[in-house]
């Protein structure tokens, strides 16, 4: 099933663009979704995970791919929401890639191979 980045501030909590956690309180609606892939995002207290995740960063590579059915239909409707693309929609060896910043300290991969 196709994961769905949740975009409704008012019933989820979520900001306009991602859907980025405003409270530490995560609804379980979100963790446990009735359809689809749900996605629990967690605070990044730990030192040694906030390490990683800089590192990750600074490097540019994204912490997690998402496999979607159509990098530019997602490409378009994420910019349309808001969403900053590092690279928009780009082949390579294995498909089509997109990666854009989650706001967070994160990039975020969608892939279509």
């Amino acid at each position: 099933k196709q994961l769905k980045v949740l975009t409704n501030p008012e019933q989820h909590r979520l900001s306009p663009k991602l859907g980025k956690v405003e409270s530490r309180c995560i609804p379980q609606s979100l963790c446990r979704p009735k359809e689809g892939t749900g996605l629990s995002l967690e605070p990044n207290d730990n030192p040694v995970a906030k390490t990683y995740q800089e590192g990750l960063y600074k490097t540019g590579l994204p912490v997690i791919v998402f496999s979607v059915p159509d990098v530019p239909r997602e490409y378009e409707r994420l910019s349309r929401a808001g969403v900053v693309f590092r690279q928009p929609p780009t082949p390579t060896e294995a498909g089509l890639a997109a990666v854009f910043d989650d706001t967070c300290g994160n990039f975020i991969q969608l892939f279509q191979g």
